[in-house]
């Protein structure tokens, strides 16, 4: 039986969604001292959500064989965050990165074994597009939705 990892196409881009995930958790971690009191509650929520996601990616390369980089010390954001709507812009960036990334896992799924990772990767598409929403109107950014999460049309 193959692992759904013998793919080297999806092992990369399970290695680039894990990137994303580790990125978002310390996105979470520096916007959570720009919004407001009443954001505590989506930004833990959020966090949680992408610390799950990592463990469950972590576990999923272990069981195969392959050792899960760590996350950077620190990671650059695309613009300075000095108030809550550049705050819930970086949240944007990096629901709409963690979309993109685990979009391109689950086009890289089709194989009956790859069932538990393609339901990963859609359930983190899911989640991402829902997420962004709110921090997107927190931004004033518009759309809302992107019409197609994970493909770059969010951004």
């Amino acid at each position: 039986m193959t692992s759904p990892l013998d793919d080297d196409d999806l092992e990369d881009a399970m290695l680039a969604a894990l990137a994303t995930e580790h990125a978002a958790i310390w996105v979470y971690g520096l916007v959570s001292a720009f919004l407001p009191a009443t954001a505590t509650a989506a930004v833990t929520a959020a966090s949680l959500a992408h610390r799950e996601r990592r463990d469950a990616v972590v576990a999923l390369l272990a069981r195969t064989g392959v050792t899960a980089p760590p996350a950077a010390a620190a990671y650059r954001p695309p613009a300075p965050v000095t108030d809550a709507a550049s705050a819930a812009g970086l949240a944007v960036v990096a629901e709409d990165d963690v979309a993109a990334a685990w979009r391109a896992v689950a086009e890289r799924t089709s194989a009956p074994e790859d069932a538990e990772l393609r339901r990963l990767a859609l359930d983190a598409v899911t989640v991402a597009a829902t997420t962004g929403v709110a921090w997107r109107r927190l931004a004033g950014r518009t759309p809302l939705v992107p019409p197609f999460p994970g493909d770059g049309s969010g951004v």
